[in-house]
């Protein structure tokens, strides 16, 4: 399978602290790749570069052949208009621990609001498409409802009928279920490998192991803004080869 996205020499500063140190990362197509590490080991930030929610201080994100973000201008890079950038995260979903559904709204207009206000769809063929990703994720009966109304697992699973909402070609998980209740996490992880199992990219970034270990393709262990070792599930988890993450892993597993 080709490349979907490539991540090219990522690194990202804040002030004096490096958070990305010249991250490199191939996704393939159809391919669910799981980011585990520590916390403050550049995790989310790194997803956040991937649909420029954070400037990178150097490097560049590729997106189905596409930039990310910039232009070529000789060889320079020049960041693109905010309406350009706008246009390419409809290409690439993005799913936040905390929900982020609009609280004045229904569910169902929840994920109608995106292919109307950036696809231009019509509404009747929104409202089709979104009572069809409500029914994928188990909340059919929940379309009139207001976030509020809904548990946790339940707006999560409505967060990421919205991010599908728009068909994107990747898609990303800021540890989806960490803002959960224990007993609703399931739910949620459901829904999750019910997308890896459709062929749907997907980029996870998680703290539960066994989900990593059933779903990925591919774990990438990141510490201290570096990635330390990747590979499949069954290789890193079970045999990891570098120190770190070994001691990580011994901690977690």
């Amino acid at each position: 399978m080709p490349a979907l996205l490539e991540v090219r020499n990522a690194s990202k500063t804040y002030g004096q602290h490096e958070v990305l140190r010249g991250v490199d990362l191939t996704v393939r197509t159809g391919d669910v790749t799981v980011i585990i590490g520590p916390s403050g080991s550049g995790k989310s930030t790194l997803l956040r570069s991937i649909n420029h929610l954070e400037r990178l201080t150097s490097g560049y994100v590729v997106v189905d052949g596409e930039l990310i973000g910039y232009r070529r201008a000789g060889d320079r890079l020049k960041e693109l208009p905010e309406r350009d950038v706008l246009r390419q995260r409809a290409h690439i979903g993005f799913v936040f621990q905390n929900f982020n559904l609009f609280p004045h709204l229904t569910v169902l207009d929840n994920v109608v609001e995106a292919p109307i206000s950036v696809r231009k769809s019509a509404k009747d063929s929104a409202e089709q498409l979104a009572r069809r990703l409500l029914e994928r994720v188990g909340l059919s009966d929940k379309v009139d409802a207001y976030p509020r109304q809904l548990s946790g697992g339940q707006q999560q699973r409505v967060a990421i009928a919205r991010a599908l909402a728009l068909e994107p070609k990747l898609l990303l998980f800021d540890e989806p279920t960490s803002a959960l209740d224990p007993e609703l996490v399931g739910e949620v992880l459901d829904v999750i490998k019910d997308l890896a199992q459709s062929g749907t990219t997907l980029i996870v970034v998680t703290h539960e192991m066994g989900f990593a270990r059933e779903i990925a393709d591919t774990v990438v262990f990141l510490d201290d803004g570096v990635i330390v070792e990747q590979g499949p599930p069954g290789d890193l988890l079970d045999n990891p080869q570098q120190l770190r993450t070994k001691e990580f892993l011994s901690k977690v597993l």
